[in-house]
């Protein structure tokens, strides 16, 4: 049975921090993630909405956290039995991680592109390009967003059958699917800073695709270079400091609708907050053309478990920065 989907905390513009929080707890506090916690076996925290947050922080670090601190892919899998596997799925379709939805407004000061494995790259810069040519108004800049994390052989496989090769690292991967889309060949601009170390590396060039927006591939540093890569917010924070981000501009972010909640919630937290503008995020549309014949991996219930928990940290993390929270 189809459930309501629960709504995202507001990222228009002008949306008040006090609003905001009256999102993160409508979503957490929500009867699907209830009923998900209680089949494993779990009380409901007690207390305010921190408390609650840090007790589902905890909760889902017992049960949900498949990866144990590795990489994505590999995450092992929980066996689950039927009824156990439909709820969860149901769970995530009401929690926002299934379904794509269009963009809300019919124009934005900004397009921005998630980076993330191979595949990711090519699906979310296809959309992207269909929405620069369909969205009307992206007044300033489409923006490809990763890192310079190195691709594992998998996803050098992955973009092998898609007739691409040469690509290194995740952003090589990205400026594969931004070539593709947007039909450009060369950059009109490139800078960057080698290092010792990828985690503190960064390059930028900008495409100038006709009749489009200039498109910018951007490959952030880590804030934390000695500890981990880059991760969404450094590069969305990188971004901001190369781009004039003015309060009130309207930024739609491209990504996966599995991440849409927690990538949601990191962009509120690290544009929304500090610069005043608006955050609009939507997933893939794996019905379209221009995406329907690119790899896509199998989503399971453990891969949608593991990221309502990615979830539930992104709004804990938005609910610490918020005054009203």
């Amino acid at each position: 049975m189809r459930t309501t989907e629960v709504a995202l905390p507001a990222g228009a513009a002008g949306t008040t921090d006090g609003e905001r929080a009256a999102g993160v707890r409508a979503w957490v506090d929500s009867p699907p993630l209830r009923a998900l916690v209680g089949h494993f076996g779990g009380g409901w925290p007690a207390g305010e909405l921190p408390a609650v947050l840090a007790g589902l922080d905890d909760f889902s670090a017992r049960h949900w956290d498949f990866r144990q601190g590795r990489e994505r892919p590999e995450a092992r899998e929980p066996a689950f039995d039927p009824a156990t596997a439909r709820l969860v799925l149901d769970a995530a379709a009401a929690l926002g991680l299934v379904r794509p939805v269009p963009p809300a407004l019919p124009g934005y000061a900004h397009l921005l592109v998630l980076g993330g494995l191979a595949h990711a790259c090519l699906r979310r810069t296809a959309y992207a390009a269909h929405l620069a040519r369909t969205v009307a108004g992206i007044s300033g800049e489409v923006a490809a967003l990763g890192s310079c994390r190195a691709l594992s052989p998998a996803e050098s496989r992955t973009l092998a059958d898609a007739g691409i090769t040469g690509c290194v690292t995740e952003v090589d991967a990205l400026d594969a699917g931004v070539r593709a889309a947007f039909g450009v060949t060369t950059p009109s601009e490139e800078t960057g800073q080698g290092a010792d170390h990828p985690h503190r590396a960064w390059s930028s060039r900008t495409y100038r695709p006709a009749g489009l927006p200039p498109v910018r591939l951007l490959a952030a540093p880590s804030s934390e270079p000695d500890r981990r890569r880059a991760h969404t917010a450094d590069t969305q924070r990188f971004w901001a400091e190369h781009v004039r981000l003015r309060a009130g501009d309207p930024v739609l972010m491209v990504t996966a609708p599995i991440y849409v909640p927690f990538q949601h919630c990191d962009a509120l937290r690290t544009l929304a907050v500090p610069y005043r503008c608006g955050i609009d995020t939507v997933g893939v549309d794996p019905a379209l053309a221009a995406v329907a014949g690119l790899p896509e991996p199998t989503l399971t219930p453990g891969r949608y478990l593991q990221e309502i928990r990615s979830a539930i940290r992104s709004m804990r993390a938005l609910q610490a920065v918020l005054p009203s929270g």
